[in-house]
């Protein structure tokens, strides 16, 4: 069901956010975002020739991450296409230290701890949760089949993660049998949480 009707209103800002992810033919996998800031008006600005104009881009950051089977970062970069501020280049080279973390519990706080404030652009360690995303849509497929193939497989990580993957719930109990628990107990009609 989509969103109700809205009042009259006036588009002013729009933030696009696309990620893309990629399996490279060396067997690694590269993760791409792209941020693009934009107004709906000019606007004065001394760093970018005095004025931005209508629909061109106030913030252009790119961000690729090339990761492993694992999520092991093995190479990162970032690169400011557009910023408000002729200094908002200058940090991106930075973010090829993200090299040897891992997309994990944890991981964007890790990135904002390392390049947040002064350490670091605002709009490109905002980009790291839909990186993340990406990168367990991007591998899940290739993660499952792996899985699936293991006599001692663990319980998936997803279960539990969301309403519809409440290990209680049917989706559950029809991908993972194994490790529902709709059976377990009686519990009436599910609520919603």
């Amino acid at each position: 069901m989509p969103l109700s009707p809205p009042a009259a209103r006036t588009l002013l800002h729009q933030r696009d956010i696309v990620c893309r992810g990629y399996r490279r033919d060396d067997g690694l996998w590269d993760i791409e975002a792209r941020l693009i800031d934009t107004k709906t008006y000019d606007f004065d600005n001394a760093d970018r020739g005095g004025r931005i104009r209508a629909g061109d881009p106030l913030h252009e950051m790119m961000v690729r991450v090339t990761i492993d089977d694992d999520f092991l970062i093995r190479q990162a970069e970032a690169a400011t296409l557009a910023g408000p501020f002729s200094p908002c280049a200058d940090i991106a080279p930075a973010f090829a230290e993200l090299a040897g973390l891992r997309i994990a519990k944890g991981f964007v706080a890790e990135v904002r701890q390392r390049f947040g404030g002064v350490r670091g652009c605002t709009h490109i360690v905002e980009m790291f949760g839909p990186i993340a995303t990406t990168a367990y849509q991007t591998l899940s497929a290739a993660r499952e089949r792996k899985a699936a193939a293991d006599p001692d497989r663990k319980r998936p990580g997803v279960i539990d993660q969301c309403h519809a993957l409440s290990a209680d719930g049917p989706v559950v109990a029809r991908l993972w049998p194994r490790f529902s628990t709709a059976g377990a107990i009686s519990q009436g009609p599910r609520k919603r949480r």
